[in-house]
């Protein structure tokens, strides 16, 4: 029965998998439609990672799907490094997958409108990426070496992402012109805000608080699973007409964004009926906010 059981516990959810490939695969062909109806065409940039491949792009010769690919790639042995395994094999799936969609697939050019091509260019990538994201993996690495960067610097992850973006647009402006530099911007900003509308508002840190019945287990998954430090608190229930206040004991972890959906999946296994809150949080000092090394 227990050999059952562990059996169960190990095999592979193909219904998680299957959401997590239709989210990717919605937001592949979201972003290679924002990029190849509108940014690409009327030689408008994005932040982060796909502006430099749009912007390399405009500059040289070289193919906009192989460019994706080349810059992304040390993103990814970052991801691996910083996130975990299966998080770098879905972004390695979703990177090449975005290429082959941007080969293979004809999109029409929409507008030349330079107003509409940076709101809606936006919109199209932001969802995209948003969308990627929801299904365990990204399509701009830009945010991982920030993580890892702010890791490493001390700063906040927002500074690092600021200062990234900065740069890109600068040389756009140097490259191409400072009106497009303008409008790359307000693609920027068209796209972040759908990626964080899409992803639900999370920020880049969040706190997370958990009740539960069996907090020992999610303890020990919090520690050796994601790598992460735990708070424990005593409590008791402030509920019951008889004035029955049982004990328990009440976990505090704090975890990047991107293993938000990582989290709750684990909690769920653990107990599905666990009471849990999470908060935003701008930036932390010190504790066990980096995977230790295993």
């Amino acid at each position: 029965m227990n050999d059952q059981g562990v059996s169960n516990a190990k095999s592979p959810d193909y219904k998680l998998w299957a959401k997590d490939g239709f989210f990717i695969l919605m937001g592949i062909f979201s972003a290679a439609f924002g990029l190849e109806s509108f940014l690409f065409p009327n030689r408008f940039i994005d932040g982060g990672a796909t502006g430099i491949s749009l912007l390399v792009a405009e500059v040289t010769d070289m193919p906009l799907p192989l460019l994706i690919v080349l810059v992304n790639l040390p993103f990814v042995f970052l991801a691996y490094k910083v996130i975990g395994k299966a998080f770098a094999i879905k972004t390695t799936i979703a990177i090449l997958g975005l290429a082959l969609v941007l080969t293979t697939v004809s999109f029409p050019e929409v507008t030349q409108d330079k107003l509409l091509v940076a709101v809606f260019g936006g919109f199209f990538l932001g969802a995209g990426i948003g969308l990627s994201v929801r299904g365990g993996s990204v399509l701009d690495g830009t945010e991982v070496l920030a993580i890892f960067l702010s890791r490493k610097l001390g700063t906040t992850i927002g500074d690092i992402i600021i200062l990234i973006n900065v740069l890109v647009f600068l040389a756009a402006a140097y490259l191409l012109s400072i009106e497009t530099a303008l409008y790359s911007m307000l693609t920027y900003l068209a796209a972040s805000k759908t990626l964080d509308f899409v992803i639900e508002g999370i920020e880049e840190y969040t706190g997370v608080t958990i009740i539960s019945d069996h907090s020992d287990e999610i303890r020990r998954m919090i520690i050796n699973t994601l790598g992460r430090g735990v708070t424990i608190y005593p409590a008791k229930g402030g509920y019951g007409r008889n004035g029955f206040h049982n004990e328990y004991d009440v976990l505090f972890t704090v975890i990047t964004r991107l293993e938000i959906r990582k989290l709750n999946i684990e909690i769920s296994k653990i107990d599905a009926k666990a009471f849990v809150v999470m908060s935003k949080i701008n930036d932390t000092r010190g504790g066990m906010i980096k995977k230790r090394a295993i």
